[in-house]
């Protein structure tokens, strides 16, 4: 349990300001009520933190594919705006998916911008990144991520932010905490990471793991037909993509741009049933 009390400026305001990419925006939690058809672990622990405290407003910016430079250039001008008093940072997981990329810059960049949120006197919340074991050809990469994370909870360290070490997340091995893309957590998994933002933040709730059976035993068939699967419906079309310079995020808007109140009850579909009701 955290230790870290998240109080309201000296204004009474209680604002949480979530930036980053596909991983905040909630990519896999798929539900069509709600903006972008995701709802995701932000959008949860916003709906917590707004029954145990009346008062939060919540902004999340995030949205899917974005590079850190781009998170900086869009995102955090917009956050600092806000006078945030709870700002959540993921970013960097699709610069270490890129070729060429300096690890050193990257970082240093990364670290300018949470000095820059910490400057807010805001509470800031960082993860590491999970070893995501996708594919033997993406290997390679641990290196990398295995890097961003030291230096991740190095700067979490200097600059007093709460950390979620993602990477020590035992319960993300099942791969039922996956999306079929195998890269973005599952519905369950959003639920359970939420559920993990809100205890380091010493929020209650009343998340908890799923309780499965252990997975089946795949035959040789079925693992090749789902390998074969998500060949053709994920790695494929994303390498098309990365040829054409485009991404999933370019026609894309932020999910909740500016900070709205958090109903205490029905949480933010209830926002979305009122809109649809005007």
């Amino acid at each position: 349990m955290g230790c870290n009390p998240l109080v309201p400026d000296r204004e009474g305001r209680r604002v949480f300001v979530a930036l980053g990419d596909s991983f905040t925006e909630g990519v896999g939690d798929r539900d069509e009520r709600l903006p972008n058809g995701v709802r995701g672990w932000a959008d949860r622990v916003a709906e917590k933190l707004a029954k145990a405290q009346s008062g939060w407003r919540y902004a999340n910016l995030a949205i899917r594919s974005k590079r850190l430079r781009h998170v900086i250039s869009e995102q955090l001008a917009p956050a600092l705006a806000m006078k945030p008093t709870l700002v959540t940072l993921y970013a960097g997981g699709n610069d270490i998916l890129d070729l060429g990329t300096d690890m050193a810059a990257l970082m240093d960049d990364y670290e300018n911008l949470v000095a820059s949120l910490a400057g807010t006197g805001a509470t800031v919340v960082l993860f590491t990144g999970f070893d995501v074991k996708v594919s033997a050809l993406l290997e390679p990469l641990k290196k990398r991520n295995a890097a961003y994370n030291q230096r991740v909870r190095e700067i979490a360290a200097t600059y007093g932010a709460v950390l979620v070490d993602y990477w020590c997340l035992d319960a993300f091995h099942d791969r039922r905490m996956w999306d079929s893309d195998r890269l973005h957590m599952s519905k369950a998994g959003h639920k359970y990471l939420a559920g993990q933002v809100l205890d380091q933040l010493g929020i209650p709730h009343k998340i908890t793991p799923k309780n499965w059976d252990p997975p089946a035993r795949l035959s040789l068939r079925e693992w090749e037909r789902r390998q074969r699967r998500w060949v053709n419906d994920w790695v494929l079309p994303l390498f098309g993509r990365k040829i054409r310079g485009i991404t999933l995020g370019d026609a894309l808007s932020p999910r909740w741009p500016q900070p709205v109140k958090v109903p205490r009850k029905g949480g933010l579909k209830k926002l979305m049933d009122r809109d649809a009701a005007l």
